[in-house]
């Protein structure tokens, strides 16, 4: 069986994710902005943002600021996927690095946790299969991103990931801008 856990390791360098973002050696998975409170509402629907937990005013203004740090560091445009929930759709947006698109195994599965297998390893799968050269964004939620890296991220917290080869995933670095 092989194991969908990464362990932490985490370079100290601040610089370490960036520059690894930049040159194609890495990926930043990304838990949406600050949206408070835990899961959805009994009454959710995806295609509902008005039955969802949603960004707060702070959540919108982290999601911004923290584009700002991406050109900050040197990359104004990406490819950037997300999960079909508003919070996600929305932080990717305000990110303003490029078209976002909805990516499946970005969805949450937190009520279904029979999906966090199959699902982290359809993402493990369409990140081995794709191509690009763009950096690569993907905002998610927290069980997503645990799944796959084996680390809590709090809200709106990047997690610069890179692929060795042999297709294993370590952790590079971690960021974040604090909601205000």
């Amino acid at each position: 069986m092989v194991s969908l856990l990464l362990p932490a390791q985490q370079v100290s360098a601040g610089q370490a994710g960036w520059d690894a973002l930049k040159n194609g050696t890495a990926y930043v998975i990304m838990r949406h902005a600050l949206a408070p409170g835990t899961g959805d509402p009994a009454n959710f629907d995806v295609s509902k943002c008005d039955t969802q937990r949603n960004l707060s005013d702070q959540g919108r203004q982290q999601a911004r600021e923290t584009g700002n740090l991406f050109r900050t560091n040197g990359i104004a445009e990406a490819e950037v996927f997300t999960s079909a929930w508003c919070r996600c759709r929305d932080t990717a947006r305000l990110l303003a690095l490029g078209t976002v698109r909805t990516l499946e195994p970005l969805n949450s599965f937190f009520r279904l946790q029979d999906r966090r297998e199959p699902q982290t390893l359809a993402l493990k799968n369409w990140l081995q299969a794709r191509t690009g050269d763009k950096p690569l964004v993907l905002v998610t939620h927290q069980v997503n991103i645990t799944s796959l890296t084996g680390i809590f991220p709090k809200s709106g917290e990047l997690i610069f990931v890179g692929t060795g080869a042999d297709n294993s995933l370590r952790v590079i670095d971690r960021a974040m801008v604090a909601a205000q």
